[in-house]
């Protein structure tokens, strides 16, 4: 009887596997000989898709960014149309929501899109959806901006999972105020979704004050 064949090599392959380690291990895991190995095959063959593990895990990072929906910024889709705030609050649901599922790959993702082409899609579809929506381009850039440091800055790590569950930890002597410290490590989840639910209010309630100035501005000038 023949032997099955291996599954042939591909890109998407090294990368669903590297995606993993990263996942499981961190981005310190991901190396050639390691990849090579849990694919099954001789790490000379990886070159033959990836040059360096810097461009393995830029496609890691740019894997992650393809899962974000951008259908909120599709001005073609009628049956889906969104006002600005709406869209920007969509779309930062469900960017931070992928960055959940693949934390470790944030600090790649935080160093920008550079030449990643879901990346720049995904940055793209935002800014031009602001900009269609009346924003001027540089206020429009500015918008992109802070909401990337707000949720890759949430998907960074949990303020609810900083605080151990040791309530002899936080001695009232030293801390008069962190009494119930201890059990925010259990509530993680909840407060966590809360804090950030909470400041995407802010940022955007913060916008629609600005937007509304700029076109009573705009009104009061034609």
């Amino acid at each position: 009887m023949a032997r099955p064949r291996k599954p042939l090599l591909s890109r998407d392959r090294i990368v669903d596997t590297a995606r993993a380690l990263v996942d499981a291990e961190g981005l310190a895991a991901v190396s050639t000989r390691r990849l090579a190995a849990e694919l099954g095959v001789s790490g000379p063959s990886l070159y033959n898709h990836f040059r360096t593990k810097d461009q393995i895990l830029e496609a890691v990072a740019d894997s992650v960014s393809a899962q974000v929906d951008l259908s909120m910024f599709d001005a073609d889709d009628a049956a889906d149309a969104r006002d600005w705030r709406t869209a920007l609050h969509d779309w930062a649901v469900s960017y931070r929501a992928a960055l959940k599922l693949h934390p470790n790959i944030v600090p790649v993702l935080a160093s920008g899109p550079g030449r990643r082409p879901a990346g720049l899609r995904l940055a793209d579809a935002m800014f031009g959806a602001m900009v269609d929506a009346g924003w001027p381009a540089a206020q429009a850039t500015s918008i992109g901006a802070l909401m990337r440091y707000f949720i890759m800055g949430s998907a960074l790590g949990s303020f609810a999972g900083g605080f151990v569950d040791d309530e002899t930890a936080y001695d009232p002597a030293d801390y008069p105020h962190l009494g119930q410290a201890h059990l925010l490590a259990e509530r993680q989840e909840v407060i966590d979704e809360r804090a950030f639910e909470a400041g995407l209010r802010a940022l955007l309630d913060g916008l629609a004050l600005q937007y509304e100035q700029l076109t009573a501005g705009r009104t009061a000038s034609a």
